[in-house]
């Protein structure tokens, strides 16, 4: 049996088949419908949030942000991530400056970011990695000294508290990935969170064209909406999140306790509560990572390099300047297979497999 870094969690197919029935009764699939309403609607109470916009992901989450608020030039951001989040700016003209990470927390490092700020600077997008929340203070502080706005990559960062609230309430706004990989999904999809009221309104326009009415269209807008169907299939797994949740921790526990100590893990803000969305462990040296996966997809089980190689080693990024930290974190992490119908006995074995041949 094929073992991947995750196995997409599907609900009770009775259940889905009943929204999907609603959904042919009205033959209404988009526009912000019914069951898009419902999820917005649930997700805010569920996560504690004054504004949810549901979009059709993550990334396109990112680059109406960076048009609703007018970011423009460069923009500091980590190159400790998936590339979605450099590659966003990228794509609306953007350029991404790197500020390097910190070792323990593989968060961006906060002493590096004024050093990279340049006059045509208008923001900082960081990234909650793996859910872990950054330094929110201390960039507060360096956004309001030098006026510029913070956006937060929240993709991996559902269910997470900070400081006794959603930390996607923190900077301008925030953006969720509901991808078929995330722990909440909704096959394809995101969101975008603010508790700018002024703010919420643009994107809700922005999302559909700009359009206001039948026959009229306020702005310049995209197409960026969630339909019935990733609807229906979120309203299904937002009723299963605890189940998720606690069978998620019960396989980061198992690693954590029966892995090498020699094997490093994130250091998790002390403010905040984990989600178990992932389960990366850092190896000593990039050949033990490697010979350790080898062992590994020997056996059908393929655990993935995030985020591997650093993003600022990417030649089209136009920001080829050395971050050591990054990339040697990059160099020799490893994301654990964790899903919720990850048996015990599968967990046993990849522990024993890692144990065998990471040194």
């Amino acid at each position: 049996m094929t073992i991947n870094v995750t196995r997409t969690y599907l609900p009770d197919r009775q259940k889905l088949d009943g929204y999907i029935d609603k959904i042919y009764e009205s033959a209404w699939v988009t526009n912000n419908s019914r069951f898009c309403q419902e999820l917005e609607a649930r997700l805010k109470d569920y996560l504690g949030v004054k504004n949810l916009i549901l979009v059709a992901n993550g990334t396109l989450a990112l680059q109406v942000l960076y048009k609703a608020m007018a970011i423009k030039g460069s923009v500091i951001t980590t190159p400790f991530s998936f590339i979605a989040t450099t590659s966003s700016l990228l794509w609306e003209g953007l350029r991404p400056v790197f500020a390097d990470i910190n070792a323990a927390s593989w968060n961006i490092d906060t002493d590096k970011i004024s050093d990279q700020i340049t006059s045509d600077c208008s923001a900082i997008v960081p990234v909650h990695v793996f859910g872990n929340p950054c330094e929110i203070e201390k960039i507060d502080r360096i956004a309001q000294k030098h006026s510029l706005k913070v956006i937060y990559d929240g993709a991996h960062a559902f269910g997470v508290n900070y400081k006794g609230e959603s930390v996607l309430n923190r900077g301008q706004a925030s953006i969720l990935s509901f991808h078929a990989t995330k722990m909440f999904h909704t096959i394809e999809g995101g969101a975008i969170v603010t508790s700018d009221d002024d703010l919420a309104k643009q994107i809700r326009l922005m999302i559909n064209f700009g359009i206001t009415g039948p026959e009229t269209i306020e702005c310049i807008g995209i197409n960026c909406k969630m339909n019935e169907f990733q609807a229906a299939m979120g309203l299904c797994i937002l009723d299963d999140m605890p189940a998720i949740e606690n069978s998620r921790r019960k396989v980061w526990e198992y690693y954590k306790n029966n892995l090498s100590t020699r094997l490093l893990w994130q250091q998790w803000n002390d403010n905040s509560n984990q989600n178990f969305h992932y389960a990366p462990v850092l190896f000593p040296c990039e050949a033990a990572l490697k010979k350790a996966q080898s062992a590994l997809t020997a056996s059908n089980i393929f655990p993935r390099r995030y985020f591997y190689p650093s993003l600022n080693t990417l030649a089209f990024t136009g920001n080829l300047s050395s971050m050591p930290v990054s990339e040697d974190i990059a160099s020799r992490i490893l994301c654990l297979p964790i899903f919720s119908e990850l048996a015990i006995e599968q967990q046993q074995r990849i522990v024993e497999i890692i144990n065998q041949n990471a040194f």
